[in-house]
């Protein structure tokens, strides 16, 4: 277990990229990009707003490919015309004192229809992913062919080199959430028989190969420090599925690579593994154990107080906050100025209402949050 830290202390990378503290924004969805991907003035604002006291601000997903979003109103990173606009949400991040950092993505067979006009999605293998509702369909997607693997491969390359030249300190492999890295290594949406499917080695084969083209790419173009990290989800509710053995697994190839960190998503922090086996402690505890201090790990779930961040403080070193930030802008300030009792404490439903937001994230997050508009 690691000792106590400062949240308010800098931090830097194995690739020299600092951060001046130990608090980042989580990726979150916000539905405020135009049809085809390009950045709008109103998501450069909600960034710029939200710089301003964190260390690092991790974007929401940005696909690789046209064939990779996942759903309306998404980030792209996938065409050298979106550097103009990728260069001004960079600049923005930075404005706010705060390094930025883009995660990059493919939706994979979680990619929705409207996303994808029409078009089938692809993934690991030809199967669909479960609903919660078993009433709930969900579409088949057609399995990638190896030539199909290793241009999205080649894609990721290619969003590292226009996150560089757009100015970026970072990218993030989203890893997690069931989205295509995440189907590859899962053996439910993996059922391929040749080198990419069946063991673990094979299942881990198509991120170590996107590993390898984006280190190669931070080589050959980045003049500056910039960082690579990867988020993953833990385990995975269906049978068969990611267990808790397999994320040891992929922990020990994770650190094993150049990557500067690893990032752990989770709804909460506190929670505990389905499995038997890993329910003595938090998950968050259990994955830092496995890394043993081998990887800066972000930890993260639900954070809204001080005692939130010291207490993921105690197995990561750095603490990532999402949907607090959301509904309040200035909540580092306020935590790093002792101002608690400023901070928003109303739950989500609530909490929206006290904050300006553009037309699509607004309408985004009613929905989610099954709120009443106030009109």
């Amino acid at each position: 277990m690691n000792s106590q830290k400062d949240f308010n202390e800098a931090f830097e990378f194995h690739s020299g990229v600092r951060l001046r503290n130990r608090v980042v924004m989580s990726p979150m969805t916000t539905v405020q990009s135009f049809f085809n991907g390009t950045v709008t003035e109103d998501e450069i604002a909600y960034y710029r707003e939200r710089a301003t006291g964190v260390g690092a601000v991790i974007t929401g997903s940005a696909n690789v490919q046209d064939g990779g979003k996942g759903w309306p109103g998404e980030l792209s990173i996938a065409h050298d015309a979106q550097l103009p606009e990728l260069t001004k949400l960079a600049s923005a991040i930075h404005d706010g004192g705060a390094k930025a950092i883009v995660q990059i993505f493919h939706g994979g067979r979680m990619s929705e229809p409207d996303a994808l006009r029409g078009k089938q999605a692809v993934s690991a293998s030809a199967v669909p992913a479960e609903h919660r509702d078993p009433n709930v369909p969900t579409p088949t997607p057609r399995m990638m062919t190896v030539s199909e693997i290793h241009e999205t491969v080649k894609a990721f390359g290619d969003a590292t080199r226009r996150a560089i030249t757009a100015g970026f300190d970072g990218v993030e492999l989203h890893g997690a959430n069931t989205y295509l890295f995440q189907q590859f290594f899962s053996p439910h949406s993996n059922r391929r028989t040749d080198e990419y499917g069946g063991s673990l080695e094979k299942r881990y084969r198509f991120i170590d190969e996107a590993l390898h083209e984006i280190f190669k790419v931070v080589q050959a173009n980045a003049k500056t420090p910039f960082a690579v990290g990867y988020r993953f989800s833990p385990e995975e509710f269906t049978n068969p599925g990611i267990s808790f053995t397999d994320t040891h697994y992929l922990i020990s190839k994770l650190i094993a690579s150049p990557l500067d960190y690893l990032h752990l998503s989770l709804d909460d922090y506190k929670r505990v593994s389905i499995d038997p086996d890993y329910q003595g402690k938090p998950i968050l505890n259990y994955v830092n154990d496995a890394i043993d201090g081998a990887k800066p790990l972000i930890g993260v779930g639900g954070v809204r107080s001080r005692e939130d961040v010291n207490n993921v403080l105690e197995n990561a070193d750095i603490v990532a906050v999402g949907q607090q930030l959301l509904v309040d802008p200035y909540w580092v300030q306020k935590l790093i100025n002792g101002a608690d009792d400023e901070m928003v404490t109303a739950d989500f439903v609530k909490a929206i209402e006290y904050v300006h937001f553009a037309r699509p994230l607004y309408d985004f997050l009613v929905a989610r949050y099954q709120s009443i508009p106030n009109v």
